[in-house]
């Protein structure tokens, strides 16, 4: 896929799967935003991508002063966005008995109202024809335990994308959700508190889990043209996850 010329922001772009992709499509010519809290994060991103047609942008988009940053980058730059991936993320697990407020105010924060407000402030910026990518998960689906919040926080994102994809649609922008089962991320990692990675590959029907990698293929196809006719859809990369749970 080619996407010379086009010009992409990715939130929670310098690990995991949002770093990913914000590698494919740098070799697939694009120039690429991406944001993090952190900037010793964007700082070794930018040094293994190394390439000029990345920029950085310290973002925290959990509050509406961290996306004004993000906004006022974009701005600046008179850029007007062909894609916008909306991946920034964070998961708590713990069964509801023992959940605290800070936990469900830091995942809805970012997972929620960091990706609400930032598409608003960025619909301003999205070129005709844009594609917007949410990252959901499969547990918008699951009921798995001790996810309770992490889970509401993403059923929350497939309804905002789907009002959006009609909200959108008369300006030829197509919004559509990916939602990844297990991936080996560092993030993964730290949610889960290193539990054994043979766990979450025994759930799924390829018996293994997903790389960023494979996660980006697919952002990169729901932002091309070979996509063009889709919207309002949400795309499951989970190594056949949920079917394989109901065997």
């Amino acid at each position: 896929m080619d996407f010379t010329s086009k010009n992409v922001v990715i939130t929670g772009g310098s690990t995991g799967i949002g770093f990913a992709t914000a590698k494919a499509f740098i070799n697939a010519g694009a120039k690429v935003w991406i944001t993090s809290r952190r900037a010793e994060n964007l700082q070794t991103a930018a040094s293994i991508i190394d390439s000029p047609n990345l920029q950085t942008v310290i973002s925290d988009t959990s509050s509406l002063a961290g996306i004004a940053v993000l906004e006022k980058a974009i701005a600046e730059s008179g850029t007007k966005v062909d894609v916008l991936f909306l991946n920034a993320g964070i998961g708590v697990f713990a069964p509801i008995e023992f959940a605290t407020e800070a936990d469900f105010d830091a995942q809805f924060n970012t997972n929620v109202k960091g990706y609400y407000f930032t598409l608003q402030k960025m619909i301003p910026h999205l070129k005709e024809g844009a594609s917007v990518i949410f990252t959901s998960s499969t547990v918008a689906t699951a009921a798995n335990s001790g996810t309770s919040i992490y889970s509401a926080t993403k059923g929350a994102v497939n309804k905002i994308a789907q009002i959006a994809a009609n909200e959108l649609a008369d300006r030829k922008i197509r919004v559509n959700l990916i939602s990844p089962g297990p991936v080996e991320t560092p993030g993964f990692d730290k949610a889960t508190l290193g539990m054994p990675k043979e766990a979450f590959s025994s759930v799924t029907a390829l018996q293994r889990m997903g790389k960023p990698e494979e996660i980006a293929k697919v952002v990169l196809f729901l932002a091309s043209d070979d996509a063009s006719f889709i919207t309002g859809a949400e795309l499951l990369a989970d190594g056949g996850y949920l079917t394989f749970a109901t065997k």
